[in-house]
């Protein structure tokens, strides 16, 4: 893993790449609104770090912390420490052209019913109301007798047709 300067992360991995490094930077998009302005916008998922692909036995690789935006590898004592078991392979198996991860389920549309997997409301049926950004779901769950609007992470949602029945 290599630490970047502050939101320098596309620089470094760039000056990396040019060095014949292989990296890998997990970005998520976001809907940025300024003034009357709405725009696309990617930022990196772990904001300040990339991952790099070395073979320390063979590879060179201290020319990485004097690259143009990194800060430092991420070291234990005096070599470097690799990512753990899976998390970059999970990452890329999740992700698009130019790293950008699909961390939400898919294909969730207004009046679908599903059910939610986390917090309070944890294993309650709700039903889609809209999207709320890239990374929000607004349901409409049934308390005391009334629909209440709710604003969720993505990822806390499944389909309800995806779950086994209790």
């Amino acid at each position: 893993m290599v630490n970047t300067q502050a939101r320098r992360e596309r620089i470094a991995s760039d000056n990396l790449r040019r060095q014949g490094y292989e990296v890998f930077l997990p970005v998520l998009s976001k809907t940025v609104r300024h003034a009357r302005s709405v725009r696309l916008a990617f930022e990196a998922y772990f904001p300040g770090y990339l991952f790099v692909r070395l073979d320390i036995a063979s590879q060179r690789w201290r020319p990485i912390e004097s690259s143009v935006g990194v800060l430092r590898l991420i070291k234990a004592g005096t070599k470097p420490t690799p990512a753990p078991v899976g998390l970059v392979e999970s990452l890329i198996e999740r992700s698009g052209p130019e790293g950008l991860l699909r961390l939400e389920p898919e294909g969730l549309q207004p009046g679908q019913v599903v059910r939610i997997t986390t917090g309070p409301f944890a294993d309650s049926l709700a039903v889609v109301d809209r999207a709320s950004g890239a990374e929000r779901v607004r349901v409409l769950l049934t308390l005391l007798g009334q629909a209440t609007a709710v604003s969720l992470a993505r990822g806390d949602v499944v389909p309800a047709k995806d779950l086994p029945n209790d």
